[in-house]
């Protein structure tokens, strides 16, 4: 059994809530855990406390997990995202990234460099992330 992933994206719409839980579903399909913002609760009140309650869970989240994945689709990295992979690179969190998506933030770079730099690879396909993950010990 490997260690947890923690899978960071945006999950703000329904196209994007059912991507991240067929990839997380995929995932475990191949014998990893995997830890889901989303399955944990989303914002629905807006009151302080269900926004704290949330954001300590995602950090313990984090926290708890072996290694990061995050999906880099778009011309930008979700705020959110960015934010998660800041705090746990902090924690030195081995960082990877699932880009599936071929727009580019510049001529010059994958995705903002502030990402780029610290993510130890940006994969193209799950199958990629996941071949990768199996060959590593975590």
């Amino acid at each position: 059994m490997h260690g947890r992933i923690f899978l960071a994206g945006p999950l703000f719409s329904e196209a994007e809530r059912s991507y991240n839980a067929s990839l997380a579903a995929r995932l475990r399909k191949e014998g990893f855990e995997v830890w889901l913002a989303q399955e944990k609760g989303i914002v629905k009140l807006g009151t302080s406390p269900e926004k704290q309650y949330l954001f300590n869970e995602d950090l313990e989240g984090i926290r708890g997990s072996a290694v990061i994945l995050a999906i880099l689709d778009g011309t930008d990295v979700d705020a959110g995202t960015a934010f998660e992979l800041g705090y746990a690179h902090a924690l030195g969190k081995p960082l990877y990234g699932l880009k599936t998506d071929y727009r580019s933030f510049s001529p010059v770079e994958n995705v903002n460099l502030m990402i780029e730099v610290p993510v130890r690879q940006i994969f193209r396909s799950l199958d990629e992330v996941i071949a990768a993950l199996k060959s590593e010990a975590f």
